[in-house]
């Protein structure tokens, strides 16, 4: 292929932006042009962790930090998704798989009327309030804020690029990441392209203009990558 393709700019944490662009790479080759430029970064936090009978993880984050608190002891965690349900069953718990989003996964545990108390482990930033729904289902759940997502500046490889004119494939995963990225690439002369994983991602970024923008059918990375192979075949 021609040095003519947009650029890959993965802004996930260090350890999610590797692993997307790995599979990025399975997909489009290894030769796509990508820079990763982390733009934010995870770090456990100590809580106080209340007793809970089962658990709730909405990012594969959580379990990490919650494991390092509370030993998992086969207890049924509900995930939001299968990424978050594979850390689940290797930190030691009974994984239960969700669709890939908090608000349907709210719908499942409800309906599935689980023995309280529950414990919803999540980071600082969270676009579902899990334990609020839950709460007000009638199924009493505590929430514990286990690790934060503090804001990294773009490196200057990621300003450089989006100083060109070349366009440029912008993943976004999340509300917070979004925000993130439309306050760095104010004032952008490159082109973006944006694959958004939801609708409540997509938000931020109309403030940026995006030459294109493609929303995943579903919330995951498959469907991420279908998103930008429409961005890239126009």
């Amino acid at each position: 292929m021609s040095d003519s393709r947009p650029t890959l700019l993965v802004t996930r944490p260090a350890a999610q932006a590797r692993r997307f662009a790995e599979s990025f790479a399975e997909r489009f080759g290894e030769d796509w042009p990508k820079l990763l430029a982390p733009m934010q970064r995870i770090v456990g936090l100590n809580p106080e962790v209340p007793e809970a009978r089962e658990l709730v993880f909405t990012s594969e984050n959580a379990v990490a930090a919650y494991a390092a608190l509370s030993p998992a002891a086969g207890r049924r965690a509900w995930c939001v998704g299968s990424r978050t349900a594979a850390a689940a069953a290797r930190a030691g718990f009974a994984p239960v798989t969700g669709p890939g989003d908090g608000a349907a996964l709210t719908r499942i545990i409800i309906a599935a009327a689980p023995q309280p108390p529950l414990l919803v482990a999540r980071g600082a930033h969270q676009a579902v309030d899990v334990a609020k729904a839950l709460n007000s289902a009638g199924i009493e759940t505590h929430s514990v804020c286990v690790y934060a997502q503090e804001p990294v500046p773009l490196s200057a490889a990621g300003e450089a690029i989006l100083a060109r004119q070349s366009p440029l494939l912008v993943p976004l995963f999340s509300p917070r990441s979004a925000q993130l990225f439309v306050q760095a690439a104010k004032g952008a002369r490159a082109p973006l392209w944006v694959a958004a994983l939801s609708p409540a991602v997509a938000a931020p970024c109309a403030e940026l203009h995006p030459a294109r923008m493609r929303i995943a059918a579903t919330p995951d990375a498959e469907s991420m990558l279908d998103a930008l192979a429409k961005l890239v075949a126009g």
